[in-house]
């Protein structure tokens, strides 16, 4: 279980995801439960734990350091990497510290970093830092030399360090100094964090040379670094709390059955494990932008100081409380994560603080494009596609829709003639090529899901006259899947197939079905077979909605819309030449089209509410602190679901199966869409329940209305959460229910 879950951890190439693995084992072999408690039942620290030189001998000191410093030059995403596998073992010592200290030391590349970063990453000298929340010292500047007094607050592993970069004012502005620890007066301090406690640090009269300032390392640089460098470990925390929890609900049974198949239980393992992709996508985007020198940079960290620390904390809790009284106890290492995680958050400074930053940037437009860099061989293939979208310029629509239906580019992943039998690499250069050459495909609807199916299972007869007409832009699907009685749990459908001479006879009731007053064809699926269990005996057909005996009735929505249907269907006669796929195996069919709505759905939808218009209405308005707060929490949070699709493109691109990644983007878009409605009309006061034309109250209260769909179509929250505990985590499937007495 462990080293599986290291492998979807914060790196995504080969190497990365390799480096995780061995750190892991190295971790599994030396870093012991009783290693850890042998410091804390002695009430001291070590300063080199006993597998300190087998790490440096590993290079794990200089994985981040350049190359021409006498390091791995990895740079800080492969750091962090080696830190999350490492931060699941919560490992002891000065590791954590002294990497942060020498990143810094680098992003200055002062004459402090020559003399100190190659004693720091040979593993003979150990460092700590002191950040904003320890404290910042004035101190008498004569030129570039300070002399120092003063201290520093919960100074993390400070006790033991040799060198100590300490924050001073100068000019209004924080600079870093790097002093000696024998030049200091250093005391160990209560810390929350057993394992590796903190010290407060103390200097009187201390000259500092200006070969120990650190002149050019920003405060927004430090902040970011320690951002990623702290975070990494938290999410370390966060992938052993996930691992933990999820494995103590699979074998501890209560009243008969495992407690991981208890919804309660299996929701927040869930949730948990949607912290932690999370946690990982941002963190992994600010180390990348970091390492790429992006001028955004510092936004990117400052969304993952939001996310990651306070996830982190919020995930050992709810690890503690899975685990219940075994995990209150002293003995069980659930509290020595939940010590760590909260030790990580404090050093980042308060949620007031990181929210602030974030709405700050976002305000002041700072963005962060999420662009994926494509391997080499894609310059190939966008030459061909440019070269191909060429030929249709200059046509008028209708000729143009044709082409693009018959040409294979409205769907390109499909097989051909219908796709191009595109891989992943390749439908990301077509998207691109599309865009830039200002081509807009039909908006097909719920036509991709039927020709994915019918192109998957169908017949060559129902290929040619359904796939090719939708590619068109020419035909109109609705889908007749949910019913009264069976909305997520599709499978226990009632609507019935009756065999009858040369086909089908269909009576039920189909509900909540999109545009069906205006569809020409319907994906359906019916009972043929009622002697089966709920998922056999199912049977996927097309249906021409002009046939005598289908009722459509609108549905008027709260939002005063009609977008939904209630359909009823009474002997309806379908012809076996409609039947998709074998009879008595539209699960596996239906299956298809289902799996194409979550990936759909996994991205914001600009029908909803979304950063964009929350940014529209904040810029330029006067918001109070706990507003702004709550805008840089929705910013944070937009920008993980941007990133978590970013991230399932790669993995893509790299074979990984991504398959559950895509109910929890659905999940966490549209509850965004959701939470950034609710914002602005709660902002809005009393103008929030009057819609005025062209002010942002109009737009406000539709999106809020019509969002609260988006948490239940195309799956509802529980069934996402029921998904993600049971294929992400493993947990066992829900108890069938019982027979009624």
């Amino acid at each position: 279980m462990a080293r599986q879950h290291y492998a979807l951890g914060l790196g995504l190439s080969d190497e990365h995801v390799a480096l995780a693995d061995a750190v892991a084992g190295f971790a599994e072999d030396t870093v012991t439960s009783e290693l850890i408690r042998r410091d804390i039942d002695r009430g001291a620290e070590e300063k080199f734990p006993p597998f300190w030189p087998a790490l440096t001998e590993l290079d794990l000191l200089g994985l981040h350091v350049p190359e021409d410093r006498g390091g791995v030059g990895g740079g800080l995403l492969t750091l962090a990497v080696a830190l999350e596998a490492l931060g699941r073992s919560g490992a002891p010592g000065p590791f954590v510290p002294t990497v942060l200290a020498s990143a810094l030391l680098v992003a200055d590349a002062g004459k402090a970093a020559d003399e100190l970063v190659p004693r720091l990453i040979d593993g003979t000298t150990t460092a700590a830092v002191a950040l904003e929340s320890s404290g910042i010292v004035e101190a008498a500047w004569s030129g570039d030399v300070a002399t120092v007094h003063g201290s520093w607050q919960a100074v993390l592993g400070a006790e033991h360090a040799d060198v100590l970069l300490l924050p001073l004012w100068r000019n209004g502005e924080p600079v870093w100094i790097a002093v000696d620890a024998d030049d200091a007066t250093v005391t160990r301090q209560d810390s929350i964090d057993i394992v590796r406690g903190s010290a407060r640090v103390e200097i009187a009269g201390l000259d500092v040379s200006s070969e120990r300032v650190l002149s050019r390392l920003s405060l927004t640089r430090a902040r970011s670094i320690a951002a990623v460098v702290l975070g990494a470990e938290a999410v370390g925390v966060l992938s052993w709390c996930v691992a933990t929890a999820s494995e103590y609900a699979k074998m501890r049974v209560q009243f008969g059955r495992p407690i991981g198949q208890f919804q309660g239980v299996k929701h927040k393992c869930a949730w948990m494990g949607i912290a932690l992709e999370k946690a990982r996508a941002v963190l992994w985007d600010a180390a990348v932008a970091l390492d790429n020198g992006d001028e955004n940079a510092g936004f990117a960290a400052a969304v993952a100081a939001v996310v990651v620390p306070d996830a982190a904390v919020q995930t050992a809790q709810d690890c503690i409380q899975v685990h219940g009284g075994i995990g209150f106890t002293w003995e069980h290492d659930a509290h020595l994560y939940y010590r760590r995680a909260l030790a990580l958050r404090s050093l980042l400074g308060s949620r007031e603080q990181r929210t602030e930053r974030v709405a700050a940037y976002a305000l002041d437009g700072v963005t962060r494009a999420l662009e994926i860099e494509l391997p080499p061989e894609a310059d190939a293939i966008r030459g061909a596609v440019s070269a191909e979208l060429a030929e249709l310029a200059g046509l008028d629509e209708d000729e143009l829709l044709v082409r693009l239906g018959d040409d294979g580019w409205v769907q390109p992943h499909l097989p051909r003639p219908f796709g191009r039998d595109a891989s992943p690499l390749e439908q990301i250069v077509i998207g691109q090529e599309l865009k830039a050459a200002a081509i807009d495909l039909p908006q097909l609807l719920m036509g991709s899901w039927a020709v994915g199916a019918i192109a998957g299972h169908g017949t060559e007869k129902q290929k040619a006259e359904l796939v090719v007409p939708t590619l068109r832009g020419d035909v109109v699907w609705c889908q007749l899947f949910s019913e009264p009685g069976a909305g997520s749990d599709l499978a226990s459908l009632t609507t019935r197939a009756v065999k009858v001479e040369g086909g089908w006879k269909v009576t039920g009731q189909k509900i909540w079905t999109t545009v069906a007053q205006f569809a020409e064809w319907a994906m359906l699926i019916a009972r043929t077979d009622p002697a089966k269990p709920k998922h056999e005996g199912i049977t996927y057909f097309v249906l021409d909605m002009a046939t005598p005996g289908v009722t459509v009735r609108p549905l008027r929505e709260m939002t005063g819309s009609a977008l939904f249907n209630e359909v009823f269907l009474e002997d309806v006669f379908i012809p076996d030449e409609n039947v998709v796929g074998a009879v008595d195996d539209g699960w596996k069919v239906a299956r298809t089209t289902l799996a194409g709505e979550r990936v759909a759905l996994s991205q914001k939808m600009e029908a909803y509410a979304t950063d964009a218009d929350l940014l529209k209405f904040a810029r330029g308005r006067q918001l109070g602190p706990v507003a702004r707060h709550r805008l840089g929490e929705l910013v944070a949070e937009s920008q993980a679901v941007d990133l978590i699709s970013v991230r399932v493109v790669l993995k893509q691109l790299s074979g990984a199966d991504v398959s559950t990644t895509s109910s929890v983007g659905k999940l966490l878009a549209m509850g965004l869409g959701q939470q950034i409605a609710e914002f602005v009309v709660e902002q809005l006061g009393a103008a929030g329940a009057v819609a005025v034309p062209g002010e942002p109250s109009d737009k406000a209260m539709e999106q809020l209305l019509a969002g609260r769909a988006t948490t239940i179509y195309g799956g509802t929250t529980e069934v996402q959460l029921n998904v993600i505990g049971e294929r992400m985590l493993g947990l066992p499937r829900d108890a069938e229910p019982q027979g009624v007495a």
